[in-house]
């Protein structure tokens, strides 16, 4: 009995996930600023190999399935820099409330 190469490709993905999930998921909060700045160099990566997926492609389902991994690796790198940015933005000093003038009457 001989398993398809599709099977195993699902498999494949199907234990990506499970494993990126627990991953994801059992990160300490202070990790978390971090792994975001990895996972957008990530996805930057990514831009560039579906840019060339996507030029050197003849059929167009190709071309469109490249675009289309172009533009959501660019809305994930765009996502995860605001995300960085806000998380950083929580570790910053507040700085003190000024205290309201008082009125003489």
């Amino acid at each position: 009995m001989e398993i398809s190469d599709g099977i195993y490709n699902l498999i494949i993905f199907v234990l990506a996930i499970y494993v990126g999930y627990h991953v994801v998921w059992n990160v300490t909060p202070a990790l978390h600023t971090p792994l975001m700045a990895v996972t957008n160099a990530i996805s930057a990566i990514v831009i560039v190999g579906a840019m060339l997926a996507a030029a050197l492609t003849v059929t167009p389902f190709g071309k469109l399935m490249g675009t289309m991994a172009v533009a959501l690796a660019a809305v994930n790198v765009f996502g995860g820099f605001l995300v960085t940015r806000r998380m950083l933005e929580m570790f910053k000093k507040k700085a003190p409330k000024a205290a309201a003038p008082t009125e003489k009457h």
